[in-house]
């Protein structure tokens, strides 16, 4: 068995990411209980996992995936630059991205874990 590789975070993140966790936005909830329990090809996800300065929504050690609910405040200019600066950093560590818009986790969910499926076969 291969060990998951860490990717290193501040330590002082932690607690935030366990409150973020019990303040989950619905689309958030939606999401989870579509990924929890290994339930898309056997993988197993994390909620809100910090990496380097920041907290991603979900992860996966294995896959070295990382899946982003985007919301109403990225829509903002200065949200898009932060999220692409956050983005690039956590690229570096070999990590992958999928981001979804809100809306289309609630209104959508179905086409949202196929294409997460589609990306995980295609990885």
């Amino acid at each position: 068995m291969t060990r998951n590789k860490i990717i290193p975070y501040r330590k002082d993140l932690k607690k935030l990411a366990r409150e973020l966790r019990k303040n989950s936005t619905l689309s958030e909830v939606l999401l989870w209980c579509e990924l929890k329990n290994r339930q898309i090809l056997g993988y197993q996800f994390h909620r809100q996992v910090p990496m380097l300065d920041y907290i991603v929504d979900f992860y996966c050690h294995e896959l070295r995936l990382v899946i982003e609910i985007d919301g109403e405040s990225h829509n903002h200019e200065i949200s898009v630059k932060r999220d692409s600066i956050r983005q690039s950093r956590i690229e570096e560590y070999g990590v992958c991205f999928i981001r979804f818009d809100d809306l289309d986790i609630k209104q959508n969910i179905s086409w949202v874990i196929e294409e997460i499926t589609r990306s995980i076969e295609d990885h």
